[in-house]
């Protein structure tokens, strides 16, 4: 697990001196659009509140913005979608094999990072997901050079509509440098801190808490 461990990390670094702290990841023409995307993990979180959500049309559903911050958020998603948004054509590769073009809307994640005010002791944000495997909720996390990356986005749309639910509706993560398990789907919360150690089992994410998946999926 150490020698693992150091790996990971050896090419998290490599990976950044090599492409840089803000490179970005190719973007794509319309034309490229695969004609399917297909979606992976859940494709309907099975719980009473998404249900009630979902037959809401997610007028309720809130973003909620906590942690390590000065100014705890809880935003609507119609204020999410009015906000300045970024669209792009990106390919998520899974780490299953398969990778597929899609065109992604959202609102650049380090906009709603700095109106939260991060402390200076934030060093990882995590995502809190609606969906569940089993007893464990579904999260991933990344570190603020990823979550600060102009290409990562919380898309709310896909193709130039609304985000399917099996897709992650009504918001999921688009951190476009790494692997597609990291790509959280149905986000509610997310929570700035200072160490990954105390959230859930403290490896960084669902999988990689349960399957042994490295917590940094550059690609």
């Amino acid at each position: 697990m150490g020698l693992l461990k150091s790996a990971e990390g050896l090419t998290m670094k490599s990976q950044r001196l090599i492409g840089g702290r803000d490179s970005l990841a190719r973007e794509y023409g319309q034309a490229d659009l695969s004609p399917v995307f297909r979606s992976n993990g859940t494709a309907m979180p099975d719980t009473a509140e998404y249900a009630r959500h979902l037959a809401e049309n997610f007028a309720n559903w809130r973003l909620v913005v906590d942690g390590l911050v000065a100014r705890p958020l809880s935003i609507p998603m119609a204020a999410i979608r009015a906000l300045p948004s970024r669209t792009q054509i990106t390919r998520h590769d899974c780490v299953e094999g398969w990778s597929a073009i899609g065109k992604w809307h959202g609102l650049v994640l380090g906009r709603i990072l700095n109106a939260a005010g991060l402390s200076t002791r934030a060093r990882y944000v995590v995502f809190h997901c609606a969906d569940r495997f089993g007893q464990y909720p579904y999260y991933e996390s990344i570190d603020l050079i990823d979550a600060f990356h102009p290409q990562t986005i919380l898309a709310w749309g896909m193709n130039d509509r609304l985000l399917p639910v099996p897709n992650g509706a009504p918001l999921r993560l688009r951190v476009e440098r790494q692997l597609g398990y990291k790509h959280a789907k149905y986000v509610q919360r997310i929570e700035a801190v200072e160490s990954l150690a105390g959230v859930y089992r403290g490896k960084g994410g669902f999988w990689e808490d349960n399957t042994g998946y490295q917590w940094y999926a550059g690609i």
